[in-house]
């Protein structure tokens, strides 16, 4: 499991490696200026892996462009990060970036929950097109969170599972357990609701665990 800091200002790039983050997220759909600029401020700041973000509207972000602007944005930022988070929608950009020799993480981010055997159709979609699958939904019971922990814990590539909102923001510190392989924290500013900080999240780890968070 890594903890990701999702940043809003490329400058809390530092403050993320010193709380212990292990990669850090621009969502430059958040941020303001040129993202060349934006990703070597964060490279300034910390030695970490960078996931370079554009979110868009319909997941819960900010951009409100189609997939060819999407990547005339994301273009000129992926030969200087490791990973480029892809939509579906946008996921014709995916030959391109693997080209370039960049990891894909093949998102998706639901405002409501998807059915187990759904899940599992949806994961293999975007597994072919990404090296890391991520899903994100919102539930609506318990029982959904009791669904999404069972399908994290069989998928046995890397995945990144995780849910919206404050309801069931326990199940972000709870679905690491079960084989999530990335969990993403802030460093003050959160980029969705229910987001614990990198500090919340380690004090967590500690009372579960009874040390440190998990590392795989």
């Amino acid at each position: 499991m890594k903890i990701v800091a999702a940043l809003t200002d490329p400058a809390q790039a530092a403050i993320a490696q010193e709380q212990g983050a292990d990669i850090v997220e621009l969502r430059l759909d958040l941020m303001t200026g040129d993202p060349v600029s934006l990703v070597q401020t964060c490279k300034e700041g910390c030695s970490l892996p960078i996931i370079a973000t554009i979110r868009s509207a319909q997941e819960g972000g900010q951009f409100f462009g189609d997939a060819s602007s999407w990547y005339e944005k994301i273009e000129p930022v992926v030969p200087l990060v490791k990973y480029i988070d892809i939509e579906q929608r946008f996921s014709s950009s995916s030959p391109r970036v693997r080209e370039a020799g960049k990891m894909i993480i093949a998102s998706h981010h639901a405002g409501n929950m998807i059915s187990l055997h759904d899940l599992f159709m949806l994961e293999r979609e975007l597994r072919t097109y990404g090296d890391i699958v991520k899903i994100i939904v919102t539930p609506g019971d318990e029982e959904d969170i009791i669904d999404l922990i069972s399908f994290t814990h069989t998928i046995q590539k890397h995945l990144c599972t995780g849910v919206m909102g404050t309801r069931f923001r326990y199940a972000r510190a709870f679905l690491p357990f079960f084989g999530s392989h990335l969990v993403y924290c802030n460093v003050g500013t959160p980029t969705a609701d229910g987001q614990y900080s990198i500090t919340e999240f380690g004090r967590l780890m500690e009372l579960l665990k009874g040390g440190p968070a998990p590392v795989s």
